[in-house]
């Protein structure tokens, strides 16, 4: 692929960046109706089968993906075309054995599976789901080829292809079975079915776009690694970051049998406990928001930081990651305030809620508004030591943290007066754990890491401003007597982007050289007067 075909890191991630919008505006508009079709309950099936796909999703694509563009990049730097013709045949391999292992796995053992997680009904969902997994897989292995070379346009279109069709697609099945069947748990797995066959188009989208990619590799006559010697350095990249990503799934999915156990201990009926997690999940669907944004972001830099340490241009690398702390925190800093401001309207607005559910979905988003920051903060702290080889460090802190968390939640969601409550909280301390120590083993293991705390500093103080006017701007309409969820969560945050738009300029919380390295970025930087 040739150099002017590569993106620069923010480049890639406003791509990206881009894309995850259009997904998350049709995520929004398939699942906030979804949640109004097959009710919190059915909506609970759908996202239990969803934290059993992640904890095989993780342990088949988290590592496989990193490792391929952390190793392309490389022989991409060099011009080594050979070796990135043997690094995606290797991978390929490795990544349909995890595949169909992973697919037969949830297809063939559903119900078992609904069953140990507390939630029997939500067998149809899981069952629907399984072969996604060797689809991902599939996809995985083209965006790793792509992100490798620096080119994140054919993952961006995929993914609002695969946004479009799982929205048409699950909204009919789910409509349908629904309807002709009656049951809420077959109306869960046909939202799913969506969910296969959107990856499935997919699939074939990148099949083409990397096969004319391949084709133009350039010749080139260096030797590459034997097949066996390839694996090797892949899987060394790759096993401690699958063991990091799917243990934080796997504890996911252990707190989802904890707290569902808790709340049938206290008495709650099946249903109710059930009601409950469908809310709770709702405000994770809401809270999962922002956090995607900051994917682009660690997808992009780790090839940009392996390219520089490659050419050991670590000032490069530094510069980098200082810019990619800036663009997190300035977009995670003001949904932090927003959503810890706004939790009641807006979950209102987008989950339908009111009454005891109302009261409940307010105090989960107030509660995970405040974890966005610390959760962006992991993320990118990880992506960071991947790129320069310290993969095993997050995956201790990871551990560590996690076992913390499933303590905390236990204890607190046993606990008549606190219930599912608790389970947020026990997250915010897992993540506020986890970014403490990568920062720490950061300082410890790299000899001039960036300044990511001081970095964060300005967005912060800017979204702070804007958390106070948005909080002034609520109180204004409800004294005046306002009722329309609409407008209770429209004009705060029309004031909220006014003001902190503002404020980010005139604090500088982002620079000249950030805005150079946007697409139009002469003209961005002179819009802001920087």
């Amino acid at each position: 692929m040739s150099e002017s075909k590569k993106q620069n890191f923010l480049q890639g991630t406003a791509l990206l960046a881009m894309a995850t919008a259009i997904v998350k505006v049709i995520g929004a508009i398939y699942k906030i109706p979804l949640n109004a079709i097959i009710g919190a309950q059915g909506f609970s099936y759908y996202s239990t089968a969803y934290e059993i796909y992640n904890v095989l999703l993780m342990i088949s694509t988290a590592g496989l993906p990193v490792a391929m563009s952390r190793m392309i990049s490389q022989a991409s730097s060099l011009g080594h075309s050979n070796s990135i013709r043997r690094i995606y045949n290797t991978s390929r391999a490795i990544f349909l054995t995890l595949g169909i292992a992973g697919s037969l796995l949830m297809t063939l053992f559903c119900r078992q599976l609904a069953q140990f997680q507390n939630q029997p009904d939500a067998w149809a969902a899981i069952g629907a789901l399984g072969p996604c997994v060797l689809l991902i897989c599939i996809m995985s292995t083209f965006r790793g080829f792509f992100q490798g070379h620096g080119n994140m346009l054919p993952t961006s279109v995929s993914q609002v292809l695969e946004a479009f069709v799982k929205l048409i697609v699950g909204m009919l099945a789910a409509l349908f079975l629904l309807k002709s069947t009656g049951m809420v748990s077959l109306a869960a797995g046909g939202a799913i079915l969506g969910v296969t066959v959107s990856c499935l188009v997919s699939s074939v989208y990148l099949f083409g776009k990397f096969r004319r990619a391949y084709n133009s590799l350039a010749p080139s006559t260096d030797e590459p690694e034997s097949y066996a010697q390839t694996a090797r350095r892949l899987l060394a990249i790759a096993i401690p970051i699958t063991i990091g990503s799917a243990g934080l799934q796997i504890l996911t999915m252990l707190e989802t049998k904890i707290y569902m156990g808790q709340l049938l201990g206290l008495g709650l009926t099946q249903a109710e406990a059930d009601n409950m997690k469908g809310i709770y999940n709702m405000c994770q669907t809401i809270y999962n928001m922002p956090c995607a944004f900051i994917t682009p972001i660690t997808i992009s830099i780790i090839p940009a930081i392996t390219a520089s340490l490659t050419l050991l241009d670590h000032k490069s690398a530094k510069a980098t990651e200082e810019s990619a702390a800036r663009v997190m925190g300035l977009i995670c800093m003001p949904c932090v305030f927003g959503l810890a401001t706004l939790a009641g309207p807006v979950t209102a607005l987008l989950g339908g809620y009111s009454g005891e559910n109302l009261t409940l979905s307010t105090q989960l988003m107030s509660i995970m508004g405040f974890n966005i920051i610390f959760n962006a903060v992991v993320l990118l702290t990880n992506a960071m030591m991947q790129a320069h080889g310290h993969a095993v460090e997050p995956v201790v802190n990871m551990f560590v943290a996690g076992i913390l968390r499933l303590a905390v939640v236990y204890m607190l969601t046993g606990n008549p007066n606190i219930g599912i409550v608790g389970t947020p909280v026990g997250a915010m301390i897992c993540f506020v754990c986890i970014a403490v120590l990568n920062l720490f083993s950061m300082g410890r293991v790299m000899e001039n890491p960036p300044a990511i705390v001081k970095n964060l500093l300005k967005p912060f103080l800017a979204a702070a401003i804007m958390g106070a006017c948005v909080y002034g701007a609520l109180q204004l309409l409800m004294r005046l007597g306002v009722t329309s969820r609409l407008i209770l969560c429209g004009l705060p945050i029309a004031v909220g982007v006014v003001v902190y738009c503002i404020a980010a300029v005139w604090l500088k919380a982002i620079t000249r050289e950030d805005c150079l390295l946007l697409p139009k970025g002469a003209k961005i930087a002179k819009l802001l007067h920087l």
